[in-house]
């Protein structure tokens, strides 16, 4: 007979063991052990027996076993095979850009835990950048830089999308360049600092003209480089050499000079002149003059400073000395420039203009303008000479070229 109520285990079983044989499960002292399925776990008591009060020591009963709900991952996700219930199992996978790190697949195990531990996505991969290209440019005119442009690299996060710091190793955008190759460097970081790097280069080319030499008895003075694209160079001729040609020539893009060399060519001294002031014009900021006179060609002061003066005809060429001679009186009376002799005119003229006595001998030195500067009655050495004229009279031009041309002479 049914003493107890009979025990039924849902998802489970109970073994029962009763004094009156194996056919009774619920007589009076039988008793029962329960065991759930697989998948359950047994609640309450794991044996059971029915006593004298018609009723079970205990109850029992068999609960699924689940493991917790998996926290969501940032910058990832899951995938489970049977949600949350035992043998499940779980596959993690990371959003473009990031990388797993821990396990990649966790298990839903018999004491309701998850096998391994939670895995995380990371930022490991370096953004994306496109560099600028590399470019050429050629140096401005009459210039040895050039002005580039560019705009900065175009970067992004391979994960997010978002790039944190930008660095430049070089000049920035709109920088004047010198000749030559430069290299720029950009460094790009995301908010994980990763980095990814690039570079382009920048090259400036200086076209240039071959080098001008400058005529012979005259001068070259040119803008910036004196050969480059833009230059513009400007001739000048010593003192009492006159240019023929263009006065400037200019280096073109082409790499070649405009127009073509002048030279520089004697000074034409016009004796044939109807005045005193016609013949000094003709040296005007040209030529300095030393105008010597004596009364007469044996004069010995005279004859000394011829001596020393034709010794030094390099020197006197060099600091534009012109030599002025008015020898003798009336009517035998000689003026000579070089060997061009003036006019009894013009010998009368030059004397009273510049106050030149025929009594003894007398010189007087005039400057480029027509100034009167200094006055001698007695020789004068060339070094005397020279002396006053480099340390009064020679402009900043003529001291710079003195000093180029110093040992020229010797």
């Amino acid at each position: 007979p049914q003493w107890c109520y009979p025990l039924n285990m849902h998802h489970g079983e109970a073994t029962c063991y009763s004094p009156r044989g194996g056919s009774y499960r619920s007589s009076l002292g039988t008793r029962c052990e329960f065991s759930c399925d697989r998948g359950y776990r047994l609640i309450g008591q794991r044996s059971v027996q029915c006593l004298l009060s018609r009723r079970w020591t205990g109850t029992a009963y068999c609960r699924q076993i689940r493991c917790y709900t998996l926290p969501t991952v940032m910058h990832g996700s899951y995938q489970c095979s049977a949600g949350m219930q035992l043998d499940s199992h779980c596959d993690y996978a990371c959003l473009p850009g990031y990388h797993l790190e821990g396990d990649r697949s966790r298990m839903c195990m018999e004491d309701g835990r998850w096998s391994g531990s939670e895995p995380v996505c990371v930022d490991i991969e370096p953004p994306k950048m496109q560099c600028p290209e590399s470019r050429e440019r050629i140096a401005e005119p009459g210039k040895l830089t050039a002005t580039i442009y560019w705009d900065p690299p175009r970067a992004k996060d391979s994960a997010d999308g978002i790039i944190k710091r930008v660095t430049l190793r070089g000049p920035e955008p709109g920088s004047e360049f010198p000749e030559g190759e430069h290299v720029i460097r950009y460094t790009v970081y995301d908010q994980t600092y990763n980095r990814a790097s690039c570079k382009f280069i920048v090259r400036v080319q200086v076209r240039r003209c071959p080098v001008l030499k400058p005529p012979q008895h005259g001068s070259l003075s040119c803008t910036s480089a004196g050969n480059n694209y833009g230059a513009t160079c400007e001739y000048e001729c010593d003192g009492g050499y006159e240019r023929q040609g263009a006065p400037s020539r200019v280096c073109l893009s082409s790499r070649h000079w405009s127009g073509s060399q002048p030279t520089c060519v004697a000074m034409q001294i016009n004796v044939d002149v109807n005045s005193a002031g016609s013949l000094l014009d003709q040296f005007y900021e040209k030529r300095r003059l030393l105008i010597i006179s004596a009364p007469d060609p044996s004069n010995r002061y005279y004859k000394m400073q011829n001596a020393m003066l034709q010794q030094a005809a390099c020197g006197l060429d060099l600091r534009h000395i012109t030599i002025i001679e008015l020898v003798g009186l009336p009517p035998h009376e000689v003026g000579r420039v070089r060997e061009h002799k003036l006019a009894a005119s013009i010998i009368e003229e030059l004397r009273q203009f510049l106050l030149v006595t025929r009594s003894h001998f007398n010189m007087v030195l005039v400057d480029k303008e027509g100034v009167d500067r200094e006055r001698y009655i007695e020789p004068v050495t060339p070094d005397e000479l020279f002396t006053y004229v480099d340390t009064y009279l020679l402009s900043s031009q003529e001291s710079a070229r003195r000093e180029l041309n110093r040992d020229m002479c010797e």
